[in-house]
């Protein structure tokens, strides 16, 4: 059985978990209101102070379907109890980053700035050569890092580019002279 999916999600003070028809489950919390439609298939079910996630054959679909249920739930739980972030590093010489009400400017070597606003429920915060996006979905909060990521990715001869804080770049040794 689906390890992950045998798991209770518990349910922290403050926080309230609808389940409606259709597997359409809405989270309320501290930080604000997630939902989210989740494969009719699973059985969600609330009991006390937990969710429960039962599947209903052991099926590979089922069985993947299982997991998969369990941590968007959990994931939407964390989401308004404690909310996501992501932290970007801008490395490279003349990079830079600012920020100005929701618009994110970055210079990254191109003949103009590239612009970016932030999305509905997240919001990017500049730190010196670091860029900080926040929000309470995590979905929403990896694919805007990964945009903003997408604008120049580091390279692997200096290491210039926009890379994630905790992203390793595998370096290349350049070319050498002829003897």
């Amino acid at each position: 059985m689906s390890r992950i999916g045998r798991m209770p999600i518990a349910i922290p003070d403050g926080v309230t978990v609808t389940i409606a028809e259709n597997n359409q489950v809405t989270v309320k919390g501290p930080k604000g209101t997630l939902e989210r439609v989740l494969p009719a298939e699973m059985d969600i079910k609330q009991e006390g102070s937990e969710i429960i996630v039962t599947r209903p054959n052991d099926l590979k679909k089922m069985k993947s379907l299982h997991g998969l249920t369990r941590t968007l739930i959990h994931n939407m739980v964390v989401g308004v109890t404690a909310g996501y972030e992501k932290t970007l590093e801008v490395n490279g010489v003349g990079y830079r980053a600012s920020k100005s009400g929701n618009k994110l400017t970055l210079n990254l070597g191109y003949s103009h700035p590239v612009e970016m606003s932030d999305p509905e429920g997240l919001e990017a915060v500049v730190d010196g050569n670091k860029i900080i996006v926040k929000g309470i979905d995590k979905e929403k909060v990896g694919q805007y890092a990964a945009e903003i990521r997408d604008k120049r990715r580091p390279e692997p001869y200096k290491g210039k580019g926009i890379k994630y804080a905790d992203e390793v770049i595998r370096r290349k040794v350049g070319k050498t002279g002829k003897k």
